[in-house]
């Protein structure tokens, strides 16, 4: 049921979690303060139908989009479950729910694989509440030329220590959009070490074989990403979109024209909505130059596009302002999207009724509002995808049994785990201390007052000597605590056990912790069991055991 916890899974309010922005708080909670921002509350059935029915009514190539995803599929050899979801795009009444992120190795963080189940998850619901066929789509961001934010994947050891495996700079990395990077031979290194420093389960020599199969030199790192993602969730049609295919940018061309057309417009409606999001005390997630189009361009690398009296300033090039108009209708391959425009993109090449966002994504695209009018595109709903922290039975059982908050085992010390080991000190001792502190005070206090009879002065000379006291007495009780820790070794290990999973370098797991760590130690059912525990509950943080 929702909201409910069970033996494998404890519900937590968001508010409760100091990571959480405001804005996001608002959306979960109290939707009116910000419904300026956003196409209607996803939680009101009637703004699923309004937005089913503005999709529909919107005009798009249906199957030009769903050819471009068709030959991406046979190149990828996808399950046939996914080939029939894409065959379902073609018919005018399909609407889609679409998420996505960049390509990072060995699919990234948690966070990844939680977005695509709760698109397939709200794909589900919309399909039995409102009796749409719908499907969902994730959209592979493959044209960021930010090669270090996928490079790299971080897992636990044997130890739940954090530990990072990454890929070497193949030719074109930094530069070129992560799209027309190949992989060389330092993946198979990578691949090595991470089999290496993963604990060694049931499902390892599984693992190793999937990355293998989808992770070759050779192959494009976006293509890779994909290959893994079809391979957890193709099963359960799950759409892969690699942004990056030159085949479906005509189907753009007109957006890119009519972003340089108004270079600046754009930006500036973004930049106005950032300021009423902060006006309102939110903080805009985007701050855009104002001469600045929405748009790259790609001649071997990415390179941003600004506006120069009637003209255009690309790199060192001054490029006349018909010319690149010219440029962009004829080779709309060579331009792509910034974060501003990508969702006017994706929202004009499919049907999307809803886009599953993480928290700071929720938080830019409030600021684009006004840009989706601008461009006569209808906005989605936006909803904010499963939040969670995955932990075994045996740290489970420690949040249970001691009632220790989540979000306190964040903090990179140990003064939750003192608070436990004096609860756990024998009353005679705690009694004990209290006594003593109580007696003290009241024996200085009588003798502060009768020593002031004498002369003034000794008023204070026995208050600091009663300071100091105290101060001992503080002393003694830290040192009895860390002879409690010496002798309970078993609550510090367990203490350990649980925050080490849970925020491991004090980073949230879900954003810190590769996916591929949970598929190692717990197989293919993970998947099943994401589907089984997590439900589509805005506002709630799930702490399950797979």
């Amino acid at each position: 049921m929702p909201g409910v916890a069970t033996a494998s899974r404890i519900p937590i309010d968001i508010r409760r979690l100091p990571w959480i922005k405001p804005l996001v708080i608002d959306y979960a909670f109290d939707y009116d303060k910000v419904a300026a921002f956003f196409a209607g509350d996803p939680r009101d059935p009637r703004a699923w139908q309004e937005v089913i029915a503005r999709t529909r009514a919107h005009n798009r190539d249906r199957n030009t989009i769903a050819d471009v995803i068709a030959a991406q599929q046979e190149r990828r050899r996808t399950p046939k479950e996914a080939i029939a979801a894409t065959e379902r795009l073609r018919d005018p009444q399909t609407v889609a729910v679409v998420t996505g992120q960049q390509a990072g190795l060995f699919g990234g963080p948690l966070f990844t694989l939680l977005k695509a189940v709760t698109a397939l998850q709200l794909a589900e619901r919309v399909r039995t509440e409102h009796g749409v066929p719908a499907v969902a789509i994730f959209w592979i961001d493959a044209e960021d030329h930010d090669w270090d934010e996928v490079k790299s994947c971080s897992v636990l050891d044997a130890s739940l220590t954090r530990r990072t495996v990454a890929v070497g700079d193949p030719p074109g990395a930094h530069v070129e959009p992560v799209a027309r990077v190949r992989l060389d031979g330092t993946i198979d290194t990578a691949i090595d070490e991470l089999t290496t420093l993963l604990p060694q389960t049931e499902f390892g020599e599984s693992l190793a074989g999937s990355l293998r199969a989808a992770y070759t030199p050779g192959a494009g790192m976006v293509d890779a990403f994909g290959r893994l993602m079809e391979s957890l969730l193709g099963t359960r049609g799950l759409i892969v979109y690699d942004s990056s295919d030159t085949a479906a940018k005509p189907l753009a061309a007109a957006i890119f024209a009519r972003e340089l057309e108004r270079a600046g417009q754009t930006a500036r409606l973004a930049s106005d909505t950032g300021s009423e999001l902060e006006s309102r005390g939110y903080t805009a997630q985007v701050a855009p130059q104002p001469d600045t189009a929405a748009l790259f361009h790609l001649n071997g690398g990415r390179q941003p596009i600004r506006l120069q009296d009637d003209a255009y300033q690309i790199g060192d090039s001054l490029v006349p302002r018909d010319a690149l108009l010219a440029r962009v209708r004829q080779a709309p391959a060579e331009f792509s999207p910034n974060v501003l425009l990508r969702p006017i993109v994706q929202d004009t090449l499919f049907p999307t009724v809803c886009y599953v966002a993480g928290p700071n994504e929720l938080a830019y695209l409030g600021q684009l509002r006004n840009v989706y009018d601008a461009f006569g595109v209808p906005m989605p709903l936006m909803y904010q995808r499963a939040t969670a922290t995955l932990l075994d039975s045996n740290a489970i059982r420690f949040l249970t049994r001691h009632d220790v908050p989540l979000e306190q085992l964040q903090a990179q010390d140990e003064s939750l785990l003192n608070q436990l080991l004096a609860a756990q000190l024998p009353p005679e001792v705690d009694a004990a201390m209290q006594d003593v502190s109580r007696v003290l005070q009241e024996r200085m206090e009588q003798l502060a007052t009768s020593a002031a009879h004498i002369d003034a002065t000794l008023d204070g000379a026995a208050r600091s000597a009663f300071s100091r006291m105290q101060d001992d007495l503080k002393k003694l009780n830290g040192k009895i605590i860390q002879a409690a820790k010496r002798k309970d070794e078993t609550l510090r290990r367990q203490f350990h056990h649980a925050k080490e999973q849970a925020f491991p370098g004090g980073e949230p797991q879900e954003r810190s912790v590769g996916f591929a760590f949970f598929l190692n130690k717990y197989g293919p059912p993970l998947v099943d069991r994401l589907f089984e525990e997590l439900t589509s509950d805005i506002g709630i943080h799930w702490v399950i055991t797979p």
